[in-house]
């Protein structure tokens, strides 16, 4: 007989949908085989902002913007029934396992695995392409818009880009995703699709293959 496969996919989902589309969305993964992982919004914005000002070290930076994604996965997870925290793979597992959504709380488990170098181009996006590598499950980073574009989307002639492979994207400059991720995604062979989290009847489209409602922009990064 073999492995159920508990874990069918890792739901990134931005700082910047934070609070209200957050945890709409955390409710909404019920039942789909879900982990959530949330980015670190305001909280690691404002870091941004002081270090700029102040110049701090760039270690002190990463862990402390990690320290902003597990606030977050703490308040989505105090206004959800369906959730759990989890603070190890072990965890995630056995809380999907007892029909709950695990959120994942990464700072522990980033630093007994320590994968990353320091830096503002590893953020939220890179950590859960990491997990879903572990995890052998299917990415979605959801964020605010509706997927990548030639430029910031309110840019004058700023263009949607419906599927895009991983290398081309390592030439932009920058995009609705981390400076990491692309790289990430070669070397683990795997696609990922980013998501307009504002609407969750379309997150839940790309991972419930009962649902064949796909009359929405979305990309398709491809990696493998």
């Amino acid at each position: 007989m073999g492995v159920i496969k508990i874990i069918k996919q890792v739901v990134k989902i931005g700082g910047s949908l934070f609070p209200n589309y957050a945890i709409n969305l955390a409710e909404k993964l019920k039942n789909t085989g879900s982990v959530i992982i949330l980015g670190g919004g305001e909280f690691a914005n404002l870091i941004r902002k002081y270090d700029d000002d102040i110049n701090f070290s760039e270690e002190t930076n990463h862990w402390t913007a990690i320290d902003c994604m597990d606030i977050i996965a703490k308040l989505v997870n105090d206004k959800v029934d369906s959730t759990k925290l989890a603070y190890s793979i072990e965890e995630v597992n056995a809380i999907s396992d007892e029909g709950f959504t695990p959120i994942f709380v990464v700072s522990e488990f980033l630093k007994r695995e320590d994968p990353f170098e320091c830096t503002w181009d590893v953020t939220s996006d890179s950590i859960a392409a990491y997990v879903s590598h572990i995890l052998n499950a299917n990415l979605l980073i959801v964020t605010n818009v509706n997927g990548i574009y030639t430029q910031e989307p309110e840019e004058p002639g700023s263009t949607f880009i419906s599927k895009i492979d991983a290398t081309k994207l390592l030439t932009f400059q920058e995009s609705s995703i981390d400076v990491m991720l692309p790289s990430l995604l070669l070397e683990f062979g795997s696609d990922c699709y980013v998501v307009n989290g504002k609407y969750p009847e379309r997150v839940l489209s790309l991972i419930d293959d009962t649902i064949n409602d796909y009359n929405f922009d979305y990309t398709q990064i491809i990696g493998d």
